[in-house]
């Protein structure tokens, strides 16, 4: 690319259209992130010489204290923050690789610091309780299973077609697809009872989990829960959740974990070997030998 051409251009366009190329729910996340960017630039244009360091800190700056679109008063949770700052980021390291930029801006910038977010989930003896209770609906019954056997978010399983799930001789069953949130091709070995969960083979085109509405997963799911005496806030991501914190718990490491969740990053799976070692550490002090001052014994607590 000519020298005399960088810089030229407007960048908000070029973010526009990188979002365009977005899907589903991704699409919506890049969709927000733009809305607040033309918020903080007050309605003008920028083109790529006009994006500098510090415009960048300013709009981070913008994100930290912006109000929430959808709830109107309250500010962005930070990690959606972190989202929509990040996108920005991805333009900005596309734009420079590209030559539309003469400086790695994205590199200049640090992005907002993660903050740890409640991950709730069900223990082993919790889960052996739900899956031991009846449900009144039979679909919900098997996609919470199946969640729980494999990790794989709601929105790739309701749209698992028969042609995603596939056999290697020696290998066994696996599933092969396009990850809806993060757009990346997903290969995800499968034991035999998460493929017998599925049901009978139908063609390939053919949902795997027909009829399945959201709606449905809503209603029954909390009363379901409840039945089985469980007071947590479980929703069906919980179940992600579920198979996460027990992979690692018993002794999968984080990296095969990080790949069968299908995370870009081994960061994003670091949050899970937090909460085991906070439940290790709770688990621990129960099980600490204490002493009864009144009767001057020792026993287990």
């Amino acid at each position: 690319m000519e020298i005399q051409r960088i810089g030229r251009g407007s960048f908000l366009d070029y973010f526009k259209k990188l979002a365009e190329k977005k899907e589903g729910n991704n699409y919506q996340i890049w969709y927000t992130a733009i809305i607040h960017f033309e918020s903080f630039l007050s309605g003008r244009d920028v083109t790529f010489k006009d994006i500098t360091v510090t415009l960048i800190e300013d709009y981070k700056e913008y994100l930290l204290k912006a109000k929430n679109r959808r709830d109107t008063g309250n500010s962005l949770a930070r990690n959606t923050a972190l989202s929509y700052h990040n996108k920005l980021k991805t333009a900005l390291k596309r734009a420079y690789k590209e030559g539309k930029l003469r400086t790695d801006i994205n590199a200049r910038i640090n992005s907002i610091k993660e903050q740890d977010s409640q991950r709730n989930f069900l223990t082993l003896n919790e889960a052996k309780k739900l899956f031991k209770t009846p449900c009144s609906k039979d679909i919900v019954f098997r996609i919470s299973m199946f969640a729980t056997l494999t990790g794989i978010r709601y929105s790739d399983i309701a749209k698992l077609i028969w042609e995603e799930v596939q056999f290697i001789e020696d290998n066994g069953h696996y599933i092969r697809f396009k990850q809806k949130k993060t757009e990346r091709l997903q290969t995800m070995p499968i034991s035999d009872e998460a493929y017998e969960i599925l049901g009978e083979r139908k063609n390939g085109n053919d949902k795997v989990f027909a009829g399945l509405k959201k709606w449905d997963v809503d209603r029954v799911l909390p009363v379901w829960v409840a039945k089985a005496g469980i007071t947590k806030h479980i929703t069906f991501h919980c179940f992600r959740h579920n198979y996460a914190t027990l992979q690692i718990f018993s002794g999968t490491d984080i990296f095969t974990v990080s790949k069968m969740l299908g995370h870009k990053s081994v960061k994003t799976t670091q949050i899970y070997t937090k909460i085991i070692d906070e439940k290790k550490r709770e688990a621990s002090l129960r099980n600490c030998i204490s002493r009864d001052r009144s009767q001057e014994l020792y026993f287990i607590c």
